[in-house]
């Protein structure tokens, strides 16, 4: 022990402070090394992050666009069968026309045919065919109207059940999918 007692106290407090520093300076590496590795996670998990948002983006958009092309096409179908129905509502019209035409040609056929004789008899024949001729135009009339509003109902109707069967069963589809 003589020998350690020959050390001079100063050259203790030296080798304490060198022992201190070079712990602190292996502290300082470790957290340094400690940081850099965490740096390279969190930069890794940024990437991660933004591919599965890019991913989800590109997903939303493809969904988007189709839902959009399944509007677009049964929009387009409806047009196309409102275009039809107006054609044919178009030449309905056009045969009533036609036909209240040829009653007004009978109505006044009966009346230049008759005989002056008939008179009395004729009167009440004649404003029964006015009376039933003039039903029959009305009801002419209203059957068309509410043909064709029933047929513009009904395209409507079947547009847009095409359209939310398009875009719910191709939802439902789209959604499982993304959960496997």
């Amino acid at each position: 022990m003589n020998r350690l007692g020959a050390v001079p106290d100063w050259c203790w407090w030296l080798v304490a402070l060198a022992l201190v520093a070079g712990g602190q300076q292996y502290r300082v590496v470790v957290a340094q090394s400690e940081t850099a590795s965490a740096r390279g996670e969190l930069a890794d998990y940024r990437l991660q992050v933004s591919e599965r948002d890019r991913r989800a983006a590109a997903q939303v958009r493809t969904e988007e666009q189709r839902r959009q092309a399944v509007a677009d096409k049964e929009g387009e179908s409806a047009r196309q069968q409102l275009e039809l129905a107006q054609g044919r509502a178009a030449a309905a019209d056009s045969a009533a026309a036609g036909l209240r035409g040829e009653i007004e040609r009978l109505r006044a056929g009966r009346s230049a045919t008759c005989s002056a004789i008939a008179a009395q008899q004729r009167k009440a024949g004649a404003s029964a065919v006015m009376v039933l001729g003039g039903l029959l135009e009305e009801s002419d009339r209203m059957a068309g109207s509410c043909a064709a509003a029933l047929e513009r109902s009904r395209i409507a109707g079947s547009a847009c059940e095409s359209i939310y069967n398009g875009l719910s069963f191709k939802g439902r589809e789209y959604r499982e999918q993304s959960l496997r």
